[in-house]
């Protein structure tokens, strides 16, 4: 006798996995806050697994793999790019919330995009590109985590054929309100973990992955500082390292584990005080010797790229119909104009900025290295 009970899809199937085995506060699919433009749902995907696969087959996703980490534009092809730090972030923070029995798919969501908006240079370029922003609208200001917000909402249009069949829609991505909290939420600055000061991520999720960003940054940027010779590894503090261990791996085992064993069974996500006292260690012994340290060459790079910057800002702004062959912004007032440009160079990869800044400041009979 055939039964007449409703055959599940896919995403149905793994909605209901989910609300049987994920933890109580772990954010659920099917209870998802939405999108701004309401769709169908997808027979296979949950809401937060279509998220994930809008962010890596974007665009500003893509560039990721030219922009700077720290070390900009290196040559050797062992350093952190933005993208692999994406990656990086992503890895670290899906086997926290695997563990913690969060939504995976979540968490990987808001890992994959929270610096789709980053510019050029790594933060160096992100000061460049405040300092020059704010020359034209004062009240104005640029970080990198509002940028990735907005590459997302507004920016990123999908693909042509998208665009072309709904010409009306101006929501980006259209992701979920889940994945853009999580975004607008993950940085931290030199912000202690403890600090409290900053607004954290709705979901837990969110929070998996604002600490995964900081184990991430901190043990890779390491590495790659060895790996530049600006850091021996006898010159990196001892007592963290006796709690978090000798080796990259071991660091990173450290650290998650901690997360791990601290957060279990709990809502909340968060190390145990000693392990987060030695990880703030780390990131200030960062700060000093490597990020912020004027005797370092990487410095003197980076004024190039703010110079690289600024430049490129001033230009565009005089002459903005350079950015897209179109005249619409020439009668625009100052601010829509900043916008546009900051938009515009934000988006930007390393190589594409420099490209442009042979194009527009050097004479054309010096062939540049760089393609148009």
């Amino acid at each position: 006798m055939r039964s007449n009970s409703k055959i599940q899809t896919p995403r149905e199937r793994q909605e209901q996995w989910e609300r049987e085995h994920l933890a109580e506060w772990a954010a659920k699919a099917s209870d998802s806050q939405g999108r701004v433009v309401p769709e169908p749902d997808d027979p296979v995907r949950t809401a937060f697994q279509r998220d994930r696969d809008r962010i890596i087959h974007s665009k500003a996703f893509r560039r990721l793999k030219h922009k700077t980490q720290v070390f900009i534009d290196p040559e050797e092809d062992h350093y952190r790019t933005r993208l692999t730090h994406t990656l990086e972030v992503a890895q670290i923070a899906r086997t926290i919330a695997r563990a913690l029995r969060l939504n995976e798919d979540l968490t990987e969501a808001v890992a994959l995009a929270h610096d789709v908006g980053h510019p050029p240079f790594g933060h160096a370029g992100e000061e460049a590109l405040d300092f020059a922003y704010r020359e034209f609208v004062p009240t104005a200001r640029f970080r990198h985590y509002e940028q990735s917000l907005r590459m997302v909402e507004l920016l990123e249009r999908g693909s042509a054929e998208e665009q072309d069949a709904n010409p009306k829609k101006n929501v980006g991505l259209n992701l979920t309100w889940e994945v853009r909290d999580g975004i607008a939420h993950h940085s931290k600055g030199r912000k202690d973990l403890s600090d409290t000061s900053t607004e954290r991520a709705s979901t837990l999720e969110g929070k998996v992955v604002r600490i995964a960003d900081r184990i991430a940054y901190i043990n890779h940027d390491i590495d790659d500082s060895v790996r530049a010779r600006i850091l021996k590894w006898r010159d990196l503090p001892k007592e963290p390292l006796k709690l978090l261990g000798k080796t990259h791996s071991d660091r990173i085992s450290t650290m998650v584990m901690d997360v791990v064993t601290t957060s279990d069974g709990q809502p909340i996500v968060t190390m145990s005080p000693t392990i987060e006292q030695a990880t703030d260690s780390l990131k200030e012994f960062l700060f000093e010797r490597v990020y912020c340290n004027p005797e370092l060459m990487l410095l003197h790079e980076r004024d190039k790229a703010r110079h690289v910057i600024r430049s490129l800002f001033q230009y565009y702004m005089e002459f903005p119909a350079d950015m897209t062959g179109e005249t619409a912004l020439q009668n625009a007032d100052t601010e829509a104009r900043a916008v546009a440009v900051c938009d515009y160079i934000a988006g930007m990869t390393d190589r594409y900025a420099v490209s442009c800044f042979y194009r527009h400041f050097v004479p054309k009979n010096m062939r540049s290295p760089f393609p148009e």
